[in-house]
Parts: C-alpha cells; sequence; structure tokens
C-alpha cells in the first residue's frame, strides 16, 4: 500500500491519514485487514458510527479504504459495500453592513495597515496566512481581482 500512494504522488499527510486509517479497521478486526468480507466493513461502519466519528474521519477513512482495497488488494467488489456520511450544512454568519463597518474600525493601531488586511480578507474571503503572503503584484485593481499564489493546498487561488 505504501509503495502504491508513493506511485500515486500522494503527500507525506495523506499517506499517514491513510496507514492510520487502515492500521485502526486491522484493529478493530483483530487480523489482516486484506482478508476483510463485506460483513467486516458494514461492521466498522456502524462501530465508527455509534463511537461517535464525525463525518470528515468516517469519510476519509471510507477513502483509504477505497484505496486499500481497490488500488492495493484488487478487490473493486468491496467498494460498493462502503457508506460515506453526509455532513450536515450549515449557513454561514453573515455580517451586516454596519457590523463589518464596526469590525473594521475596531482595527488595532495607527495607519490603514490593519485595517486593509481585515478589508482584504472579509471581502476576498482568504485565510490570515493568504493575506500575509498578499504582494502589491497579486493585486490587479483594474479587474478588482486578487490573487494568491501559496493557497491551501498549494493551489493558485483568485
Amino acid at each position: 500500500m505504501i509503495e502504491d500512494m508513493r506511485i500515486r504522488g500522494m503527500a507525506d499527510e495523506a499517506r499517514q491519514a491513510h496507514i492510520r486509517a487502515v492500521k485502526d479497521f486491522a484493529g478493530f478486526l483483530k487480523r489482516s485487514p486484506d482478508t476483510a468480507t463485506p460483513e467486516d466493513l458494514r461492521a466498522y461502519q456502524l462501530h465508527m458510527t455509534n463511537a461517535g466519528i464525525t463525518p470528515p474521519t468516517f469519510n476519509a477513512r471510507i477513502m483509504a479504504l477505497r484505496f486499500f482495497f481497490g488500488t492495493t488488494c484488487g478487490r473493486e467488489d468491496m467498494k460498493r459495500h462502503m457508506q460515506f456520511r453526509r455532513q450536515p450544512q450549515k449557513l454561514p454568519v453573515v455580517l451586516s453592513l454596519k457590523e463589518v463597518s464596526n469590525l473594521l474600525m475596531a482595527a488595532p493601531g495607527p495607519g490603514l495597515k490593519y485595517r486593509a488586511a481585515l478589508s482584504i480578507s472579509y471581502g476576498a474571503g482568504l485565510r490570515a496566512s493568504e493575506v500575509c503572503n498578499l504582494k502589491i503584484g497579486d493585486i490587479d485593481s483594474d479587474r478588482m481581482l486578487s490573487m494568491s499564489n501559496k493557497a491551501r493546498g498549494r493551489r493558485t487561488a483568485r
């Protein structure tokens, strides 16, 4: 499995998470995970649900098991016995114009540095690290666009 993940070019964090998930499944089975049956998968999913595993963790473990059975073991039939859990969608908190104005006016210090950072962060939906890495050349004021080259997942965001 480690070799398959390296061939696929997975990041170290993803590889570690996959290994941890398969190790957890093997601990649940108390035997080698490649000998698992569809009933074992169902019991494991029920175990995770009863244990209160959050949907993102549940789904990450299922993805690891899909990789393990599909790629490493060549048992594509096992994939159809794995179910994903949906996470309830929460509506975002949207501040009123007055609340945004109060927030920006509360920015500390003299000058506009903090107020500008908060404004672009809120207005463009950037993370704090993306705001910190912004350069003057990243802002296209003619088209009203900003570009972050160090966005999450090493992607370029606009």
